[in-house]
């Protein structure tokens, strides 16, 4: 699986309203970067969303890793924050592009 850093700017504009006084990255920028990682590093293209699970909150600054693993049809995926997991799902891959 290869592991990407997966920096999210503290001055990022979706931290000024996501939340006040507590920021934290949302869930669907995560799966944003995931998705636009996987389909420029592979030329793949991703049909869907099949799984997604938010196990803890990342706040600006802190530093996320993706980790992944193309399969038959889907992309597998973690993003953590050292030993931390933060999100983990399945995405799958459009026909025409299987693995």
């Amino acid at each position: 699986m290869p592991v990407i850093p997966l920096p999210f700017e503290p001055d990022h504009p979706v931290f000024v309203g996501h939340f006040p006084g507590r920021p934290i990255i949302p869930g669907v920028q995560l799966l944003d970067r995931v998705q636009r990682i996987v389909e420029s590093e592979h030329g793949l293209t991703l049909d869907g969303l099949q799984a997604a699970k938010f196990l803890s909150p990342a706040a600006p600054g802190e530093r996320l890793e993706l980790d992944y693993e193309i399969g038959n049809r889907q992309v597998r995926f973690e993003i953590r924050c050292g030993t931390r997991r933060i999100a983990s799902g399945q995405f799958l891959v459009a026909t025409g592009h299987a693995t």
